[in-house]
């Protein structure tokens, strides 16, 4: 099963030219911001990868589902067809007679 890998970008801080208290608070944000684009994007990935697993492992079921109910199918049938033998057999001898 392949991963895709994620790649993690280096943190980078945008650069903002105002001045004084502002600019480090606004760089917070916007590193902040940043991150939570960087999580998401991650997160997207993961879900996807999810669903794509899932949709295996329905798929793989699916299959043994079918496999079991051959099996049963047959069974079935050979037991109706040992049911049925006996009859034809026993039906047969009346008429002989």
């Amino acid at each position: 099963m392949a991963r895709r890998s994620v790649t993690k970008k280096p943190l980078r801080k945008p650069k903002v030219s105002t001045g004084g208290r502002a600019k480090p608070l606004l760089q917070s944000l916007l590193w902040r911001l940043d991150r939570l684009e960087r999580q998401v994007r991650t997160l997207s990935e993961l879900v996807r990868d999810h669903a794509e697993d899932e949709d295996r492992l329905v798929q793989i079921v699916g299959e043994d589902h079918e496999v079991l109910r051959q099996e049963l199918l047959g069974e079935h049938q050979t037991k109706s067809l040992a049911r049925k033998r006996p009859r034809s057999v026993s039906s047969k001898s009346q008429f002989d007679r």
